[in-house]
């Protein structure tokens, strides 16, 4: 189980590099047709007018995307913003409880704002809403990476949930040990 778990952070993790790498292409690619634009009227007097159709919205789905999908391994390697400084001042008692409140919070209001993507999603799709720029694309599609990248994150806090009920520590810990490591040389 913990193989498939760890494959799933990992796969979530690579979707997000994949598609924060698609950004590059798409605003690298806008780019060189700008400057090979401004070539072409320099030549000639005339520009030609090249561009990606709706360059910026792609853009913008694909940061979406990768935002989502990066969410369930940052949270699992320890990367999400966390009161570190209050809860190592805690007795061990009151930090275990803390961070059992903590992730069972977590968890809940992620599985709440999944249900609502989920049928956002659902609502979308069966209604053919489309994005408005010059490339019409069915809004479903991007709001489906959202509620994939969310069903990642709720397995994530939910197996965080799980670990600290049967007694294990928090993934972050290790984080944490490394931080106070660095801060100390």
């Amino acid at each position: 189980m913990r193989h498939a778990l760890e494959t799933l952070y990992a796969l979530s993790r690579g979707l997000a590099a994949l598609f924060l790498a698609l950004i590059l292409v798409t605003v690298l690619a806008q780019v060189g047709l700008n400057v090979l634009d401004a070539v072409v009227e320099f030549a000639s007097g005339n520009a030609i007018g090249l561009l990606i159709p709706s360059y910026a919205d792609f853009a913008g789905y694909f940061l979406a995307t990768g935002t989502f999908f990066a969410l369930a391994g940052s949270f699992r390697s320890g990367a999400h913003i966390r009161v570190s400084l209050f809860l190592t001042r805690l007795p061990d008692g009151a930090r275990r409880a803390c961070e059992i409140f903590s992730a069972g919070f977590a968890f809940a209001f992620v599985i709440y704002f999944l249900v609502f993507a989920a049928r956002l999603t659902a609502e979308s799709r069966r209604f053919g809403d489309l994005s408005s720029g010059l490339v019409a694309i069915p809004i479903w599609i991007p709001q489906l990476a959202m509620t994939l990248g969310l069903a990642a994150l709720a397995v994530a806090t939910g197996d965080s949930l799980v670990t600290l009920l049967k007694g294990g520590k928090p993934p972050y810990t290790e984080t944490e040990a490394e931080f106070r490591r660095l801060m100390e040389e």
